[in-house]
């Protein structure tokens, strides 16, 4: 009884000293998981992972990358399905794929970058084929991806491959993956060169940046009864309003004089108050 009630004091100490500061810092302060059942709590851009699996620096088939940030740990799904992906990729034709941002040791809000990559379930994976699985921990901080896009991210260039689509295509393919998000001229291209099967097309999400890169994001691990899903892609593969997008890119519509002016104010960092009750514990935890 005496225990419990120390450790209820100390819970709501620590809660008391960290409810104001920003998120960020609490959870940039981790290097390691908690030792907790690996849990989703809340969503990609507002939550925490307890029980995070770390992804092996090398691989097989792939290689985590800039390993200075430590972010490449997720849901142990999200582990299971780079191995996964990375097989495809080495039988496609390239040697396994260099793997980017996963998450940081417990989630949450990150002090530089990304809004979402909270949960454990979204995956940055770069769009240079990786060729050379020896690379050395300097080597991974000083090499780059490359870029697929031009005019604007209308069109790919000249480095798109039939084996990017193919990878694409084996993600979007995956019963784990919600979506895939990748510049909207690539999946133009996607939609112009698929001659069989389309329904996997949906998945794909044209959004700003992501010609170095494409981000994998996966649907809650069934039985997560605290992850929160993003609302599905609407029917359809998507592709009519894609065009759409390249369309408005080279020929910009113009902007409407009677639109409000939003009020330009620097975005609020979250708090701990801001996201699940559950992340608490996920702090504190051993």
């Amino acid at each position: 009884m005496i225990i419990r009630f120390l450790s209820v004091l100390f819970l709501l100490a620590f809660s008391h000293a960290c409810i104001a500061q920003e998120a960020r810092q609490l959870f940039g302060e981790h290097d390691t998981a908690s030792q907790q059942r690996s849990r989703p709590f809340g969503s990609y851009a507002g939550g925490c992972l307890a029980g995070a699996e770390q992804l092996p620096e090398t691989g097989p088939t792939w290689q985590a990358m800039r390993l200075s940030r430590n972010r490449n740990w997720g849901h142990p799904r999200t582990i299971d399905f780079i191995e996964r992906l990375s097989r495809q990729a080495d039988r496609i034709g390239w040697n396994g794929l260099y793997i980017g941002d996963i998450s940081q040791p417990r989630g949450g809000p990150m002090l530089s970058g990304h809004r979402s990559h909270q949960i454990g379930l979204d995956i940055d994976i770069w769009m240079r084929p990786a060729m050379d699985l020896n690379l050395s921990r300097r080597a991974r901080e000083n090499l780059s991806s490359i870029s697929m896009r031009r005019a604007g991210g209308a069109y790919v260039n000249d480095n798109w491959t039939p084996e990017h689509h193919a990878i694409l295509r084996a993600a979007a393919q995956d019963s784990d993956v919600a979506r895939i998000f990748v510049f909207p001229g690539a999946k133009v291209q996607m939609c112009n060169d698929e001659t069989g099967d389309r329904s996997w097309l949906r998945k794909i999400r044209p959004w700003w940046g992501h010609h170095y890169h494409f981000h994998v994001r996966m649907a809650c691990p069934r039985g997560a009864r605290h992850c929160e899903d993003q609302a599905p892609p609407p029917p359809g593969d998507g592709c009519d309003a894609a065009r759409q997008w390249v369309a408005d890119i080279l020929n910009p519509p113009a902007p409407d004089p009677n639109a409000p002016v939003a009020p330009s104010r620097p975005r609020r960092q979250l708090t701990l108050e801001d996201l699940p009750r559950q992340c608490e514990r996920v702090l504190s935890s051993q």
